[in-house]
């Protein structure tokens, strides 16, 4: 089946940034780290982009997130034991971190904020850990809420539209991966 360049074209970014990430974190984090970070850059691209596309983000890639994670986690807790236990606990208090911290969000807003962020952002804080979960969710709230408010002042949306969030939120995953 032949794909036309359009549907292949939005993911070059991918391999791009992964290259990216691997220049400027190379020599400071292990091999396990580095690859956890690139994990995360590839789906968080694909969540991000489904998001602009469909407004949602599929439970299926939410599952394969959590489950890549225990298969580059497990190896490590028998090859690296001691230095892996601190990713296994810095990145189950990120999912914890996010996850509260969303869900409240989620119930405070009455349903403002969508179930499909609620879990991605909880399952990368298994990849962020306890140190890039809050500078992630900062980076990518403060560039939505900018952005929705350039767009109300420029008559593109009203203030009872919505935009997607999982964009501004990947921003922000990539700004903390390439400086943390």
């Amino acid at each position: 089946m032949k794909r036309e360049w359009k549907t292949w074209l939005p993911y070059i970014g991918i391999p791009v940034l992964c290259g990216g990430l691997v220049l400027v974190q190379r020599g400071r984090l292990d091999g396990a780290e580095l690859l956890l970070r690139a994990l995360l850059l590839v789906f968080g691209y694909v969540a991000a982009a489904g998001d602009l596309k469909n407004k949602r983000v599929p439970n299926r890639l939410v599952a394969v997130m959590a489950g890549a994670w225990v298969l580059v986690i497990v190896p490590q807790l028998l090859l690296r034991t001691e230095e892996t236990l601190f990713l296994a606990f810095s990145g189950m208090v990120g999912f914890l971190l996010a996850g509260f911290i969303f869900l409240a969000v989620y119930l405070i807003s009455r349903k403002g904020l969508g179930g499909g962020d609620v879990k991605l952002m909880a399952v990368s804080g298994l990849y962020l850990g306890f140190g890039g979960v809050l500078p992630t969710m900062l980076y990518g709230s403060v560039l939505a809420a900018l952005t929705a408010l350039a767009l109300i002042a420029l008559k593109k949306i009203t203030v009872k539209d919505s935009i997607p969030l999982v964009p501004f939120l990947y921003v922000g995953m990539v700004l903390t991966l390439f400086i943390r």
